[in-house]
């Protein structure tokens, strides 16, 4: 089964930064998908905050989609997720 791929712009003493990091690590677990971390203060992390229009961290990108920026809700996140593995196994059929 195809992986989602998760990006997440990040940034020192950030506690929703924190929090996005513990949400995404433990929905690997139970989802196939792989989570990236990158500063958001990087020349990359800050092109793709602007082009994503992320204001503040974290900025979450599922798919390559800008998904959210600032605290990330679980049930939003994981409905999202939810889709996302639906549509690869309708894709199938």
């Amino acid at each position: 089964m195809p992986g989602i791929d998760v990006l997440i712009l990040t940034q020192d003493n950030c506690g929703f930064c924190d929090d996005a990091k513990n949400l995404f690590n433990q929905l690997a677990r139970e989802f196939p998908m792989s989570v990236t971390m990158m500063d958001i203060n990087s020349p990359e992390g800050q092109e793709r905050a602007i082009a994503g229009g992320v204001l503040f961290p974290p900025g979450i990108f599922i798919g390559g989609e800008p998904f959210s920026y600032g605290r990330p809700s679980e049930r939003k996140v994981r409905k999202e997720i939810e889709k996302r593995i639906s549509s690869f196994h309708t894709a199938k059929a």
